[in-house]
């Protein structure tokens, strides 16, 4: 029985050797969680449509989306992925809210728990940097200030960087050194790691385009200006020669 016990995994993550100091099993199961993960998003959304309704009135759809999708990347950098930055050498023990909701993620990707250098560095420096930032560039474009798109443009090249990185490490170690980190179900792998990933991949790259082009707009628009400004300047010299 000893002998039979010793070689059953002491966790539920891969690869099945991984070592998790420490390690809780969860007590709320993944139902109760993704309800609770998306009660919170909900509430996040509700209050910020709000305030923004209350600042500026005639807010169109779209920069509404925009300043909701900003508000709860600053929460999720700032807060959950600044938990985890925190809390990443004890991860496997943690048994609060953020810390099982990590736990039941790190079954795409259980370097959240082996105290990985990559993500900790990634996570932090997401934390730290995005995290401020997007909640900044959320209240530029709530005012509908013209600092919003260099900030927006700033904040999603950064998410598609680390996001880019994030996956080509994984996919580095899969693909080459034949070492995955996430359980065989095609949920864990697709849902969790590729899908919810996604998000920070697709909008930042709908965001940058936009911002690109109005800042492209912009400078066209001053060109012809300054265009004009300088041809009736040369208009009115010539007319004081005569």
């Amino acid at each position: 029985m000893s002998s039979t016990n010793s070689t059953l995994p002491l966790h539920p993550y891969y690869p099945i050797e991984a070592e998790i100091i420490g390690y809780l099993a969860n007590e709320w199961n993944t139902l109760e969680l993704c309800s609770m993960f998306a009660a919170g998003c909900t509430a996040i959304f509700t209050v910020t449509y709000l305030v923004v309704k209350r600042l500026r009135p005639n807010v169109s759809n779209s920069d509404m989306i925009t300043v909701l999708w900003f508000i709860l990347c600053s929460f999720i950098h700032l807060f959950f992925e600044g938990y985890f930055a925190y809390n990443f050498r004890r991860m496997g023990s943690m048994q609060d809210l953020f810390g099982q909701l990590w736990k039941e993620y790190s079954l795409s990707d259980s370097r959240y728990l082996t105290q990985d250098a990559f993500v900790l560095c990634m996570e932090s420096i997401t934390a730290a940097f995005w995290g401020p930032l997007s909640f900044v560039t959320a209240g530029l474009i709530a005012v509908d200030h013209p600092l919003r798109y260099p900030l927006q443009m700033i904040v999603s090249l950064g998410q598609i960087y680390g996001d880019v990185l994030y996956y080509a490490t994984s996919l580095f170690d899969h693909y080459i050194l034949d070492l995955s980190y996430s359980r065989p179900e095609a949920a864990y792998y697709w849902g969790y790691f590729v899908l919810m990933n996604a998000f920070w991949i697709v909008f930042p790259g709908i965001l940058l385009f936009n911002g690109v082009n109005a800042s492209w707009r912009a400078f066209a628009a001053l060109a012809k200006v300054e265009k004009a400004r300088k041809a009736n300047g040369a208009s009115v010299a010539a007319k004081k020669q005569r």
